[in-house]
């Protein structure tokens, strides 16, 4: 199976247009003004001296290089010279400090240059590899290579350091990311040692006890077994998820059938016992970490945004080894919730942690004390972090979003291409000795109708059918003809000028968790499509626990209290406060109860306004129903 590159993926219109374009106009400019008055693109410069403001962090290299990596994508769809200008400024300044023998780091160039690959957690490997990505993605934008030179010289370095002489104080990074790094380049390149020096890493992981701080157990950093005895996702969820997706890669390029059965055995334990009904991963702020089955608290949720981009990146992959719905499934849960809910609607802003409830309340309780008992998500977005990793992934993510939109299997007499993800849209797809084009018009996902065009020779396309859909109804077949469903997807035989008409059946849903998932029993989360939706305080009044809202009266409106955003509303109920009077406990059913209209908006759009309660999981007066 191959990725057919977002290159070839052409949004032309709706919801995830309308994204690119913010993060065009708006975000990458957002960002780049904040990470300059941070210093982290003057870093570059390698010439921070005592005394002088924003001392350079271990991993800036890697904030700056994940711009430049969304900038190319961006780049790759339209040139801009004053956006190259930028890139280039930066890539001269890498040229011009990279060590003779390739190495290249500003902290260790300015700090440390005698601790090079001494100490494991700190980041270098890490750096090194979204500079790999960054300088592949641009020379790929622009047709300019002297990134890309640079970075295959460092490449080369470390593979003499790390692969042949073996005198690191450590063998694998402490921060997952060249594994996947080192596959990218070698697929630009087609020098099969990067993809040699990416599976040393992957193979080395787990086989000796490496470095680690007194507070770090090896599960943290995926170290605790070689890789291919590993059946459950640990540690850092980040760090996690990228080495999953190195490892994917490895499996799937090498045909490495033990690999391939520990990444899906991973990825069932991720989805199936440690995954947010809105994608995000990693429930504990101790560590950003993945921690047992089914713990999944709301209101002290880490829910990393990067950890939503990494399980995305790794569902993506995994969508090329095996041909089953349940990847394509989670990445649309993550992406139209648990990531996206970290950008702001304006594009400005960012969410690092993504909570599934918000009490304003709790963030006053510890008044006694310095530092809170509890760790408690932010309540609003801020512009940068300290650790700013997530505005960038922000910006290299969207602009590439139909990356993981469409796959074909060319092995056969007959094209397969399997369509993901739906979003107005163009793609051609490599098929046998040509190309098939695919037109999609939907307005996915304000609806579930979707209307595909083919032109070009024959082929076998797979369409999915969420697993949120009832199932599909066919109201138009021109030139194709419908197959079979199997694992998720409709297969349809196609030729030049077939058109297929689907409605993928959307409608609003009640979920309910598992019953060990015990946060969220008796209670449900409303959704519609692959949209799961919240209550916020200013549209519902506080507290929003106690609102209890009643089924079979929810309805889908296309707009609300939040602009351009749609919402749904029901009829709700929710106790008297005043009933209680002076007493803080009364009998059961004696509280005078009050009727009204709640309000729903989507996940992605909460706390766009003021700061106020948010909730997902809510009361319900009757779950399971079927809704219109």
């Amino acid at each position: 199976m191959e990725k057919v590159r977002f290159n070839d993926v052409k949004i032309t219109g709706g919801f995830w247009r309308k994204r690119i374009d913010l993060v065009r106009n708006t975000t990458l400019k957002a960002v780049y003004d904040r990470f300059s008055d941070t210093g982290r693109f003057a870093a570059f410069r390698c010439d921070w001296k005592e005394g002088m403001p924003n001392k350079p962090h271990y991993f800036w290299d890697s904030d700056v290089a994940k711009w430049i990596e969304g900038a190319a994508y961006l780049l790759q769809e339209k040139r801009d010279p004053e956006l190259e200008a930028i890139v280039d400024g930066i890539v001269d300044n890498i040229e011009k400090n990279q060590w003779e023998d390739g190495y290249f780091n500003i902290y260790y160039t300015l700090f440390a240059k005698d601790r090079r690959f001494t100490r494991r957690d700190e980041h270098e490997l890490y750096c090194a590899g979204h500079l790999m990505e960054a300088a592949v993605a641009y020379a790929e934008a622009t047709g300019k290579k002297k990134f890309l030179d640079c970075m295959v010289k460092y490449a080369a370095y470390i593979e003499k350091r790390f692969k042949t002489d073996c005198d690191t104080g450590f063998v694998t990074p402490g921060h997952e990311e060249i594994e996947l790094a080192l596959v990218k380049l070698y697929g630009f390149t087609g020098d099969e040692r990067w993809l040699e020096l990416s599976r040393f890493f992957i193979d080395k992981r787990g086989v000796s006890d490496e470095q680690r701080p007194d507070w770090m157990k090896p599960e943290y950093n995926q170290s605790h077994l070689p890789v291919r005895e590993q059946r459950t996702a640990e540690g850092h969820s980040v760090r996690a998820c990228y080495l999953y997706s190195g490892m994917a890669d490895i499996a799937r390029l090498t045909e490495d059938g033990e690999l391939k059965e520990a990444c899906k055995a991973i990825f069932d334990d991720i989805t199936r016992k440690k995954m947010y009904v809105t994608g995000g991963i990693g429930s504990s702020s101790g560590g950003e970490a993945f921690t047992v089955p089914y713990d999944l608290p709301n209101i002290i949720s880490y829910t990393e945004t990067c950890a939503a981009i990494a399980l995305g990146m790794f569902a993506g992959r995994m969508q090329l080894i095996e041909a089953d719905s349940k990847y394509a499934d989670t990445l649309e849960r993550i992406i139209y919730n648990g990531f996206l809910s970290s950008l702001s609607l304006d594009g400005r802003s960012f969410f690092y942690e993504n909570p599934l409830e918000i009490l304003p309340c709790m963030h006053t309780r510890d008044v006694s004390i310095k530092n809170p008992a509890i760790h408690l998500p932010p309540m609003r977005r801020s512009e940068v972090f300290g650790c700013s990793c997530c505005p960038p992934n922000i910006v290299r993510f969207i602009p590439s979003i139909s990356d993981y939109f469409y796959t074909v299997d060319n092995s056969g007499n007959l094209p397969l291409i399997y369509m993901h993800q739906f979003a107005e849209s163009t793609a051609k797809i490599p098929a046998g000795k040509g190309s098939v084009t695919i037109k999609q018009k939907t307005k996915f996902p304000e609806n579930g109708k979707l209307a595909v065009t083919v032109k070009g020779g024959k082929a076998m396309l797979a369409v999915r059918i969420p697993s949120w859909s009832d199932g599909f109804k066919v109201s138009d077949l021109s030139g194709a003809i419908f197959v079979r469903k199997e694992k998720g997807y409709a297969f349809f035989n196609v030729s030049d000028g077939a058109e297929i008409k689907l409605d993928l059946g959307m409608r609003i849903r009640l979920v309910e968790a598992d019953p060990y998932a015990r946060f969220d029993c008796g209670r449900v989360a409303v959704t519609r499509g692959p949209v799961v939706y919240c209550l916020e305080g200013c549209d519902n009044g506080e507290p929003l626990r106690d609102i209890k809202i009643k089924a079979k009266s929810l309805r889908y409106k296309d707009d609300g209290p939040v602009r351009d955003v749609p919402s749904i509303v029901c009829e709700a109920t929710r106790r008297y406060a005043d009933s209680f009077k002076n007493e803080l406990y009364k009998e059961a059913g004696t509280a005078a109860t009050l009727d009204f209209e709640a309000v729903f908006i989507p996940y992605y759009a909460m706390a766009n306004r003021k700061e106020t309660e948010m909730q997902v999981w809510t009361l319900a007066e009757a779950s399971g129903k079927r809704l219109g």
